[in-house]
């Protein structure tokens, strides 16, 4: 099974740490959390990174902002809106997005 890596971006420190523990709840996805706008560019031109899932209490322009910035990278990370619906939502929007997971 391929791993998928994650970085969740938001302002609530609390939604964070649960979409967090929702991603690692299934098997060979890990999550990494971020509220820091400005280091969230460093963070996934370094590392390897799928899926940026950005959550609640972000800037319009941040958010159009990182879309772009991730279309225009070299390697393939997708952005997904995630503003709740609990995880059978965020499955949907993973497997949509990788429909190779699905079992």
């Amino acid at each position: 099974m391929k791993t998928l890596q994650f970085l969740v971006i938001g302002k609530n420190q609390e939604i964070l740490e649960t979409l967090k523990r929702i991603i690692e709840n299934n098997e060979g996805w890990k999550a990494e959390i971020q509220s820091d706008e400005a280091a969230s560019y460093d963070y996934i031109k370094e590392k390897q990174i799928d899926i940026v899932l950005l959550s609640s209490g972000l800037e319009e322009q941040f958010e159009k902002d990182i879309k772009i910035f991730c279309e225009n990278l070299e390697k393939e990370t997708k952005v997904i809106d995630h503003y709740g619906g609990g995880s059978g939502l965020l499955k949907n929007e993973v497997y949509s997005l990788f429909p190779n997971l699905q079992g």
